[in-house]
């Protein structure tokens, strides 16, 4: 038994402990105040154990589960091979299982302990970059996929539809009835387009932009997307691990970086990494939440006069994904803050939007401003040059250290008593 494996006893023993005293509790929702301090105190202790643990052992858990690190798992793969080699420090799928059959309000909170060792992995300057890489590889869908897309072009998803025309990805956001607000659904479907966009050797730069929409207010309109879905948040269907960080490590930083080149096999990557591609993002209407956090990984964004761009990340409770992060650079201290904090709205046609956009044209000229902007970045200078800004503009050891902190927060912040009460009346108004 080695070291970690022998350390590992006492979280067994904390988790079975803290399972013991919730068994003998009301469900969350319906406990008083007495009862939720006894499971709060007992989840605790728990979660100190875990932590104290992960920070002696974390690189030895890590080389455990990847086979000394020979094996890529991407997030979810981790934490269910960790629940199965280390019982008690991360709920097991099973528990997963039953939590999101739950809406979040009545939820334990389980995904706290995945965002536990997940900050300790990313914290790792062994196991964090590794993960990294491993979240940068094609999805199994998408390499399913590859052949019957490199044939025919196209591919239609319930909440993305990419088509291949001249050389460029068109890739079109289309949950017409949500106003393209993003679930788990939607991150998977937007993975799979962006890796089979950065896989097909006939494409040389991609596009983003939002369909036409059914909802009754912006019928007929294209609008790029509303961000998070909080009824879907409020319900129990957002993961930590699927949703929340998947789309920062998976679709997100694929189209700043591109994926492992590896993937592409034979032998002329072996001058890069990574295999990227420029693209652009073209903004209908709004880009709020999530949408206006994909607007800072894009080369080049061009926006309507009539669009508006927020992060309402204080009125719904939750950590704005990578913005806090990156939206500084863009925007600097004062705006960012603005907006993330007192959730300041910046409309395409006042001055503050050159920070975030790049173009602001009519409505009617959208069409041929994004090819002229497809166009500039069709070129081998564009991909050498992107990947020198990105060098310098966000390091890796940065957004590591960044992604682990967040790991932990965001999955605190999910189950905050303010945005469990939010969401709900959210949900409650919008049904």
């Amino acid at each position: 038994m080695s070291a970690a494996e022998a350390a590992a006893v006492t979280v067994t023993a904390a988790a079975a402990e803290a399972d013991r005293v919730l068994a003998g509790l009301p469900s969350p929702a319906g406990r008083g105040p007495a009862a939720r301090e006894a499971a709060d105190a007992a989840k605790d202790t728990a979660r100190a154990a875990r932590s104290r643990f992960l920070d002696a052992h974390v690189d030895a858990v890590y080389a455990h589960l990847t086979d000394g690190l020979t094996r890529a798992l991407r997030l979810d793969e981790l934490v269910e091979a960790a629940a199965a080699a280390f019982p008690g420090l991360v709920p097991t799928p099973e528990r997963m299982a039953e939590e999101r059959a739950r809406p979040q309000a009545d939820k334990e909170g389980h995904e706290i302990d995945q965002g536990i060792l997940l900050r300790a992995v990313l914290r790792s300057p062994v196991a964090g970059p590794h993960l990294l890489d491993a979240m940068l590889r094609p999805t199994a869908r998408a390499t399913l996929l590859l052949p019957e897309f490199r044939r025919t072009g196209v591919l239609r998803t319930e909440s993305v539809h990419l088509e291949r025309r001249d050389g460029v990805a068109r890739l079109t956001l289309c949950r017409d009835d949500r106003l393209n607000a993003e679930d788990g659904r939607q991150v998977d479907d937007m993975e799979t387009a962006v890796d089979l966009a950065l896989l097909d050797p006939a494409i040389r730069v991609g596009l983003v932009r939002g369909g036409e929409m059914a909802h009754p207010r912006y019928r007929g309109r294209r609008i790029f997307c509303a961000g998070i879905n909080l009824k879907s948040l409020s319900s129990g269907g957002i993961s930590l691990v699927d949703f929340l960080l998947r789309r920062e490590l998976g679709y997100l930083r694929k189209l700043a970086h591109g994926i492992q080149a590896g993937d592409l096999g034979g032998t002329g990557t072996w001058h890069t990494r990574h295999a990227a591609k420029p693209w652009l993002a073209a903004v209908d209407g709004f880009a709020i939440g999530g949408g206006m956090q994909m607007l800072l990984v894009f080369d080049h964004v061009i926006a309507a006069s009539d669009a508006y761009f927020s992060l309402p990340a204080a009125k719904e409770g939750i950590v704005p994904g990578a913005a806090n992060f990156r939206l500084t650079r863009f925007a600097g201290p004062r705006l960012a803050r603005q907006v993330i904090l007192g959730g300041r709205r910046v409309r395409a046609a006042e001055p503050a939007a050159r920070l975030l956009v790049d173009e602001v044209v009519e409505p009617e000229e959208m069409d041929a401003a994004i090819e002229r902007g497809l166009d500039r970045l069709d070129g081998e200078a564009v991909l050498a040059n992107r990947r020198m800004l990105h060098l310098a503009e966000e390091p890796e050891d940065g957004f590591r250290a960044y992604m682990a902190e967040f790991a932990l927060q965001q999955a605190l912040r999910i189950y905050g008593e303010d945005v469990i009460g939010k969401v709900g009346r959210f949900a409650a108004g919008s049904g």
